[in-house]
């Protein structure tokens, strides 16, 4: 029994189990640069019940820090930060001090499977 124990531990020092990188094919997908005019908006309050605005900051603030994805609202369109990172990084605690804020951000828009995605490279209170 000592000896599996060993080997276990052993082959989990060793590095037996490949990154998670190494087990999956990488190739980003295709997007198109671009920059434009957005408000920040907490994705689970402007989809369930409209709100948005200076009036709906805190709250905004408050459903980022519970886990609730912050997007971009632009021309009609909702697009969801993404990450291009791996494993991915959420983008609530670069875009929470923006909440319900009008910004200029620039970045690659990927769209896929009917969801508009972006890649943030730059962004900033306009």
């Amino acid at each position: 029994m000592k000896k599996l124990a060993f080997g276990i531990v052993a082959l989990g020092l060793l590095g037996a189990r490949p990154a998670v990188s190494q087990e999956m094919k990488m190739e980003m997908a295709e997007g198109e640069d671009v920059e434009f005019t957005a408000q920040v908006v907490d994705l689970s309050c402007k989809v369930v019940y409209d709100l948005s605005g200076e009036e709906h900051r805190m709250c905004a603030q408050v459903c980022a820090d519970n886990g609730i994805p912050l997007g971009l609202v632009a021309d009609g369109k909702l697009y969801m930060p993404v990450s291009k990172a791996m494993p991915g990084t959420g983008a609530n605690e670069q875009l929470k001090p923006l909440a319900e804020q009008e910004v200029k951000v620039k970045g690659k828009v990927i769209e896929r499977g009917g969801l508009n995605t972006i890649i943030i490279e730059s962004i900033g209170v306009v």
